[in-house]
């Protein structure tokens, strides 16, 4: 595998007996994923997906995805949440946070629908115009106010600049395989549809069509990406955590919580890793925070937010631990040049490798935290590639499973997301909510 745990940073938190008591814990969870006897065991199609998924859709994705390349400049991608997380993390990783701004022989892919802001949403009209526009839009049931909202604009547009029968063409939706309202109007429409898989999350939908429709008109090799996570589903079964480094994953983050470690800070050393961290995020955060249980999950990218949080990190409340992505390879060198005059006093520096440099302070830094009393665990990544990130992608799909399962938790649901939606669907007026309207109105003037 090309992706490798290193826990000797954590001699001086977490002993050897405690590898062993969790142990038995971890064997029940694993046997709860694996026969499907857990909680949320309707929603596991994603363990077997690297090898069980749709073929003849895959290959409609790629074509489709051909198809956006040389009828477009600009992809919009309408979804929230899962719809969009993965696919952005994906893109930006494999490809830059600069994807849109560099030379490129692929559209610009903009994502929408995923906040309730009136500037974004102008922008990005702004941005679309003069310019040749296709659109995925990605929802399970197609009434969630944040992308219904953007599909309704992006729909107008595109029937004002198309005509219906031209923004047909140009319109693409991933939902629901038979039901909904988005499915429906989609079969209405003549829109081409992908399918969001009945017994697979949002949060875990990466590798389905919610991802790879977009992550392919990008021009990232998909298949390469399915093959990653492929590899890592084989590599991952033995439930014996001295052998299975995913699993020792889940079980140092529960031993690390019941000591008090309630935040886990993922870190990482480059700007790509930024949006991999936010799907992280949601993966980790939407899966363990039930029952007034979980870790919270937190991101930083070193070396910048080391001059914003790092004295937070080295010396605040140690209810914290991190776990820092270190890639051995990203592709790519530059070496720092020489000054005469030695204005800055950096010439010690002259000639490295930036890397090089980058590596070292990753390890001041990881010591440093040590010495604070943070606990490090390190995932060693070798290279950056659709296939070990596909590697990676799974890695911390089965890690959260398993972890999940072992904090006492149902890993696939997520029934506090809903208080937020029922107060808003009141408060914006929605019929059927008059009686909830009225309770909130109460609450407000008091």
């Amino acid at each position: 595998m090309a992706i490798k745990l290193n826990d000797k940073y954590l001699s001086s938190f977490v002993g050897e007996h405690e590898y062993r008591h969790i142990q038995a814990q971890v064997t029940e969870a694993d046997r709860l994923l694996r026969t499907k006897s857990g909680a949320g065991s309707d929603f596991l199609g994603w363990v077997d997906l690297p090898v069980n998924y749709d073929k003849e859709e895959f290959a409609r994705i790629q074509v489709a995805a051909k198809k956006i390349q040389k009828s477009c400049d600009v992809l919009v991608v309408i979804g929230i949440g899962g719809s969009y997380l993965g696919a952005r993390a994906v893109i930006e990783y494999l490809k830059s946070p600069l994807y849109n701004a560099l030379k490129k022989d692929t559209p610009d892919i903009y994502f929408a629908g995923n906040c309730i802001s009136a500037d974004a949403l102008n922008e990005l009209l702004q941005l679309c115009e003069g310019r040749d526009v296709c659109v995925n839009v990605i929802s399970k049931s197609g009434t969630t106010t944040e992308p219904a909202v953007a599909f309704r604009v992006f729909r107008e547009l595109m029937e004002k600049k198309y005509g219906k029968d031209g923004a047909k063409e140009r319109i693409f939706v991933t939902t629901d395989k038979a039901r909904g309202t988005l499915k429906q109007f989609s079969t209405e429409k003549g829109y081409e549809t992908f399918v969001v898989p009945d017994d697979v999350g949002g949060r875990f939908s990466v590798l389905t069509a919610v991802g790879l429709l977009p992550i392919a008109v990008a021009g990232i090799d998909v298949v390469a990406l399915m093959e990653g996570a492929a590899s890592a589903r084989v590599a991952y079964t033995n439930p014996d955590i001295s052998k299975n480094d995913c699993y020792r994953y889940a079980a140092l983050r529960n031993i690390l919580y019941r000591k008090g470690k309630t935040t886990e800070i993922m870190v990482g050393y480059e700007p790509f890793q930024t949006m991999l961290n936010e799907w992280w995020k949601q993966l980790y955060g939407e899966s363990e925070g039930k029952d007034q249980k979980g870790i919270f999950p937190a991101s930083v990218i070193f070396s910048t937010d080391l001059h914003s949080l790092g004295q937070f990190v080295q010396d605040g409340n140690r209810n914290l631990f991190e776990t820092v992505i270190d890639i051995a390879e990203t592709g790519s060198r530059f070496e720092i040049p020489d000054d005469p005059a030695n204005v800055d006093g950096l010439n010690f520096l002259s000639g490295k490798n930036i890397n090089y440099v980058k590596k070292t302070a990753m390890m001041g830094t990881i010591l440093a935290h040590v010495d604070g009393g943070v606990p490090n665990i390190i995932i060693n990544v070798d290279e950056k590639s659709a296939f070990v990130l596909g590697e990676l992608l799974y890695f911390f799909e089965l890690a959260c499973a398993i972890s999940g399962y072992i904090l006492g938790v149902n890993p696939f649901d997520q029934p506090g997301v809903e208080s937020y939606k029922k107060n808003m669907f009141a408060l914006l007026g929605k019929p059927g909510y008059e009686e909830l309207l009225e309770k909130l109105e109460k609450r407000l003037k008091n």
